[in-house]
């Protein structure tokens, strides 16, 4: 899902040139990316998913996406947190997990508007809608505590329960974060166990129980905060070696199930074990296989911002930035393009046709969201705090200081109160950091100052100082530690 940052709206519009800001393009592109799978993957037949990692290993797009998504709420609030406090992370999140409950009531009643117009009966079993429009009542009401889903909006509910409870999970998160990991691990292992799961209508089963999936957002989450420390471990040998061999054991697993010639060389009981995976409640052959994979991409994918200049990059990076809407858009493309398959050809060509126009539909819309740049009322100014070699850096790559002083500093040293400043209460905050690393001061100063802040705070004294001489007209407040 997309989530909120304190990036200002001002760099919203500077995405397709690349302009670097706030954001990992890397996980925009990475969750883009997880996008486009799950559509390929939800289109039944579909020679579009060989190119997904669905039959490739034990798991798929949707691990990634779920990972992800612990990783971009991790950043997200915890610079909220180190900018705002804790008031604005439980009002932020909040806000998100009512954003994501209103959308999937509407994308629960869009599906059942598109397989009524579709003729009912075609599609209504296979999008789980038929029960929807038989008792549109008691369906609806459950939809509304969440136990009623139809097919492929399963997971936004979990993220309706992530959100809600995020700001608790990354407060326990700061404080104890390996304890936090371990009770995670331990409620997925009693899931297992005892086979504990929420409630759901009309079948009781979830198609992914959240009380398993939270595992994965949590360690999205707790590799932000102790990634430091666990990075020496995942590019070491001994993670690589064994994390390769599991990799190439599933990929023949998974290839064995679709290939005859293949299934012969497996043993029937390897076979078996593997065949039976449960992903409702992320059986751990699936978890371990996403483990496997991450490491294997922390060694062998460079952080390279040049990939991201391509097209396909491009449009990833779109879809993953409005990930809200184009999942639902996507899980409508799905009823769209199975009608088509139904109605006009279940041929190759169809296939192609479908794949490629549906994920070219998801550029478009995501290209049309990232063109509309709505500010809420009171969101108008905006304060660049850009901090040049932070001297105590804690687990955010931050400094321990509060930016809210030197905002104030601003509001009062240079009257900003008659351009509608008003305290922390309308402003746009939007911190950077050089990372201990002097000469990126020069490009935090330049990319501070193409946006048109309208009052930048930095520090330490080098880095005032090339602020300033980066603009003449946007006023310059430096920041002390402990003033």
């Amino acid at each position: 899902m997309q989530d909120r940052t304190a990036s200002p709206k001002p760099f919203a519009g500077a995405l397709p040139e690349l302009k670097v800001n706030s954001r990992d393009l890397r996980i925009d592109a990475c969750r883009g990316i997880a996008l486009w799978c799950i559509f390929l993957d939800h289109v039944p037949n579909n020679i579009g998913s060989w190119l997904t990692l669905r039959n490739y290993g034990f798991s798929d797009a949707a691990e990634v996406f779920m990972f992800v998504s612990g990783v971009t709420c991790a950043l997200a609030y915890g610079k909220v947190r180190s900018c705002e406090g804790w008031t604005s992370v439980i009002r932020r999140t909040l806000r998100r997990s009512w954003d994501i409950y209103v959308a999937f009531l509407l994308l629960t009643l869009a599906c059942a508007i598109l397989v009524h117009l579709a003729g009912g009966d075609r599609l209504a079993d296979e999008s789980n809608t038929r029960i929807l429009l038989d008792q549109p009542g008691s369906a609806l009401a459950h939809a509304a505590i969440l136990q009623y889903r139809p097919v492929n909006t399963d997971v936004l509910p979990i993220f309706v329960l992530l959100h809600l409870f995020f700001a608790p999970l990354l407060w326990l998160l700061f404080r104890m974060p390996n304890v936090t990991l371990g009770a995670s691990l331990t409620l997925y292992a009693l899931v297992h166990m005892f086979g504990w799961s929420m409630p759901a209508w009309p079948s009781g089963h979830w198609a992914f129980n959240p009380l398993a999936w939270q595992l994965l957002a949590v360690l999205g989450a707790w590799m932000i905060i102790e990634g430091e420390r666990v990075r020496p471990w995942l590019t070491s040998r001994k993670a690589l070696v064994p994390a390769a061999l599991y990799l190439v054991f599933s990929l023949v697993i998974a290839l064995s199930w679709r290939i005859k010639p293949l299934e012969a060389l497996v043993p029937q009981g390897l076979t078996k074990l593997a065949y039976s995976l449960d992903k409702s409640n992320l059986d751990p052959l699936r978890l371990l296989h996403f483990l496997a994979l991450a490491v294997v991409a922390v060694w062998f994918v460079p952080p390279n911002r040049q990939a991201l200049t391509t097209a396909v990059m491009r449009g990833a990076i779109l879809c993953g930035k409005h990930s809200l809407p184009i999942f639902c858009l996507g899980v409508l493309l799905t009823l769209a393009s199975l009608l088509a398959l139904l109605d006009i050809s279940e041929g190759l060509a169809m296939q192609i046709t479908l794949s490629v126009g549906g994920i070219l539909m998801m550029i478009v819309a995501a290209t049309l969201l990232n063109l509309v740049k709505i500010t809420p009322p009171g969101l108008q100014p905006t304060v660049a705090l850009a901090a040049g070699v932070p001297a105590q850096p804690d687990a955010w790559g931050t400094v321990d200081w509060c930016p809210l002083k030197a905002f104030r500093r601003g509001i009062r040293e240079f009257g900003l109160r008659e351009f509608g400043w008003a305290g922390s209460r309308n402003s746009v905050i939007d911190c950077r950091f050089a990372d201990r690393q002097s000469h990126r001061v020069f490009r935090l100063a330049d990319r501070l100052v193409r946006p048109r802040a309208d009052v930048i705070a930095p520090s330490p004294k080098p880095a005032a100082m090339t602020a300033r001489n980066a603009t003449a007209t946007i006023p310059s407040a430096e920041y002390r530690f402990g003033t």
